[in-house]
C-alpha cells in the first residue's frame, strides 16, 4: 500500500470577498466621468454659417444662451425667446443669469468667463442687441458667436 494518497477533489470556488469592493470602486468611477444631462433646448436652433472658426480652450468658462423661436408656441408664444439653462428669461434676467454663473466659478476664473450665444437665423437683431447691451451692464465683455463645424465638402 502506499503511503501518499492522491486528491482528488480540487476546490472550484472562486473567492468573492473582493467582490463588492470593485463593484462599489467602478460604480463611483463612473458616477464621477458620467455627464447626466445636458440642458434641454427650448427654442429653435437654426444656426448661420462661419467663415472663420476657432476652438475654445476651456469649455468649463463658457456659458451658453440660446436665442430663437420657442419649440412649443401654443406653450410659450411665436416671438422669439432667451433661453439659459432649460429656462426662458428676459432681456431684464440677463444680468442675474450672469452673476449666477459667475459664483460657480472659483474665484480667478470669475473674470475669464465667456457668453457664448447660439442665435437662430429667424432671430430679430433688436433681441440679440439687447442681450448684448445686458451681457455689458454685467460686464461679460467675452462674447463667443456659436456656429455650427463647417461640414466637409
Amino acid at each position: 500500500m502506499s503511503k501518499f494518497k492522491k486528491k482528488t477533489s480540487a476546490s472550484q470556488e472562486i473567492p468573492t470577498s473582493a467582490l463588492p469592493d470593485i463593484i462599489f470602486m467602478l460604480l463611483f468611477f463612473f458616477m464621477v466621468t458620467t455627464v447626466l444631462r445636458e440642458t434641454t433646448i427650448l427654442v429653435e436652433q437654426n444656426l448661420p454659417r462661419a467663415e472663420q472658426l476657432r476652438k475654445m480652450q476651456k469649455k468649463s468658462l463658457v456659458s451658453y444662451i440660446y436665442i430663437g423661436k420657442p419649440k412649443d408656441p401654443e406653450r410659450y408664444g411665436g416671438e422669439p425667446r432667451i433661453q439659459t439653462n432649460d429656462v426662458l428669461i428676459t432681456t431684464d434676467d440677463v444680468v442675474q443669469f450672469v452673476e449666477a454663473e459667475r459664483t460657480k466659478l472659483s474665484e480667478a476664473e470669475r473674470n475669464q468667463i465667456t457668453m457664448s450665444l447660439k442665435v437662430d437665423d429667424g432671430a430679430k437683431m433688436g433681441l440679440v442687441s439687447d442681450v448684448q447691451q445686458e451681457l455689458r451692464e454685467a460686464n461679460a465683455l467675452k462674447v463667443l458667436y456659436n456656429t455650427p463645424p463647417e461640414a466637409p465638402e
